[in-house]
């Protein structure tokens, strides 16, 4: 069942993806050559936690699964998704995605992208952009009216005349007080297909592109998932709010907000 939320929970829910969104943005600041991933999970945490807000991933578990030990997920180059923090230092050339959520006052913001480290090649370039690319189609087609299938046809019909593997094994969902609400929403689809899209309704959209095969494995930490053929990935995600008048980002920061331009597919809350 799909959990339509009040004015009250979407004013909780544009907290929460607003301190998401700084701390995300702060990270992407951060990140260059030298730097740990582990260096950019403990500012995380400390942001989180001194905004009054809890980091989700910390001890999250999924049914006979080892609690995940981190702020942030910190995947790098072949890594798609639930990469461990560590102290290896960042190199020149290497692309690294960070995916982070944080709980406040009962809900839960959750955001990613995926950032070059210092000068990279043309081809993770176009892959960065791309998958942004990708969200941004996803989150234009999340419309009252529309499907869940149309959110995961918008990302497939832009990803594959690329020939990037659009990652199958894991997917957006919705999202509110839990981390991981219904629907699941894949990053491929038909139009017109699955659950009807209704004012209320809160997504974490994250589409996720591999430069090579969409096959993962998932290794021994039993969270890290990697390309099967040891290609590069990237992946972005916002959390949005499906309004009367088009979907709406949560996860901006003031700035974001302000800069974002008006037209009539994305609207920005006052």
């Amino acid at each position: 069942m799909i959990v339509a939320k009040s004015q009250k929970d979407l004013e909780k829910m544009r907290a929460v993806g607003e301190l998401i969104a700084t701390v995300r943005e702060t990270l992407r600041g951060m990140i260059e050559p030298g730097i740990s991933s582990l260096d950019l999970n403990e500012v995380a945490e400390k942001m989180m936690r001194d905004a009054g807000a809890i980091p989700t991933f910390i001890g999250y578990k999924p049914r006979g699964m080892v609690p995940f030990p981190f702020a942030i997920c910190a995947s790098v180059n072949e890594q798609i998704v639930h990469g461990f923090s560590t102290k290896r230092p960042l190199e020149e050339g290497d692309i690294l995605s960070i995916d982070m959520a944080c709980t406040l006052e009962g809900f839960v913001g959750d955001t990613a992208t995926t950032v070059p480290v210092g000068e990279v090649s043309d081809e993770l370039k176009q892959l960065i952009r791309v998958t942004e690319e990708c969200l941004e189609k996803a989150i234009a087609a999340s419309r009252p009216g529309n499907r869940v299938g149309d959110i995961g046809h918008a990302v497939q019909s832009h990803a594959e005349p690329y020939g990037y593997g659009i990652v199958r094994d894991y997917t957006g969902h919705g999202i509110g007080r839990s981390m991981h609400e219904a629907p699941q929403i894949p990053n491929y689809g038909r139009p017109g297909t699955r659950e009807k899209i209704r004012a209320g309704y809160c997504f974490a959209i994250e589409p996720m592109l591999n430069l090579g095969s969409a096959d993962t494995k998932t290794l021994e930490d039993q969270w890290t998932v990697v390309t099967i053929d040891g290609k590069p990935s990237a992946h972005a995600e916002h959390t949005i709010a499906v309004t009367a008048d088009g979907p709406e980002i949560l996860t901006l920061t003031k700035e974001q907000k302000a800069a974002l331009s008006k037209n009539s597919e994305i609207t920005v809350a006052a």
